[in-house]
């Protein structure tokens, strides 16, 4: 490896520590700013990630990039559908964050990996290779523990997986870069933010403008927030090899999982019993993308 590759490759690893951490962390942000309802705290992140997005945009020269993007109708169509699904994300993800769910959110997290390989084989006829099945299933038992023994169907999990999923496969559709499409998708969420923080501030029922220096400046900071884990994020997708990146998003759930335990939510037996087997999938998951990748890399040998 040249000295090149390897200043790109420890910058990747940097930035993609850097964008997982803040996920990571993310529960705890909202735990701050638990007095903001997660209707008003969506519409904040929404609104204050436009300028903020705007900013980095201008920096980073990406004017261009944008202004063609909205000159072409079925780009800012798919990217309509992507920005009002990971929209209701966010919303389910701040609601389980104040509800004292964060397992929940962490588990979705896990199995959104998952989901993908399940989504490529069914929509995409991709094959299901044999740790990747064995993973699916102990994934899905997991489900299945957490749900007959736990009483807890895992909605909030599921909806979070198959959003954030949803998602990926849309943007997987638009040839566009990761910060001017989530700009041009906050954008287009931007009118109907702004009207929603208007109602609430009008019936009085918004936190903004009655809240301290310290909850204001809080709320303010949802749209750096928002914006800067993913633009670490592209930039280490520019300079990571994709199983690389593969290992490293597990860093952003089990971080919320630590959340979780630390804020004293209750680890029962099935939750751990889910758990237990999630962080199996997990580590088939791994091992799967690790021997397909050293079977790439050896010359001649064939998958």
């Amino acid at each position: 490896m040249t000295a090149d590759a390897e200043r790109n490759a420890r910058d990747g690893v940097i930035a993609a520590l850097i964008a997982y951490t803040i996920w990571g962390f993310l529960p705890v942000y909202f735990l701050f700013t638990k007095v903001v309802s997660p209707e008003e705290m969506l519409a904040h992140r929404i609104v204050w990630s436009v300028p903020f997005g705007a900013l980095i945009i201008a920096m980073r020269a990406q004017w261009k990039e944008v202004g063609r993007a909205l000159r072409t109708p079925s780009t800012v169509g798919w990217l309509a559908v992507s920005a009002l699904v990971i929209a209701l994300n966010w919303l389910i993800y701040i609601y389980a964050v104040q509800q004292a769910q964060i397992f929940q959110a962490s588990l979705g997290y896990y199995i959104n990996p998952l989901l993908y390989v399940l989504v490529g084989v069914v929509f995409f006829k991709e094959q299901l290779r044999g740790l990747q099945l064995v993973a699916v299933v102990l994934a899905t038992l997991g489900v299945l523990v957490l749900t007959l023994s736990g009483g807890e169907f895992p909605i909030i999990a599921l909806v979070l997986a198959v959003s954030f999923t949803i998602y990926g496969v849309v943007r997987k559709r638009v040839v566009i870069g990761g910060m001017p499409g989530l700009f041009i998708e906050t954008l287009l969420l931007f009118p109907i933010a702004l009207l929603a923080l208007g109602h609430l501030m009008h019936t009085s029922a918004a936190v903004f403008g009655t809240a301290g220096a310290g909850l204001t400046v809080l709320i303010l900071a949802s749209g750096p927030l928002t914006v800067l884990p993913l633009l670490c994020f592209a930039l280490a997708a520019r300079r990571l090899n994709l199983s690389t990146i593969g290992f490293l998003q597990f860093i952003g759930p089990t971080l919320q999982f630590a959340v979780g335990v630390a804020s004293g939510e209750e680890l029962s037996l099935p939750r751990l019993v889910c758990f237990a087997l999630i962080w199996l999938a997990v580590g088939m998951f791994c091992a799967d993308s690790l021997r397909a990748r050293s079977r790439r890399t050896v010359p001649g040998k064939r998958g």
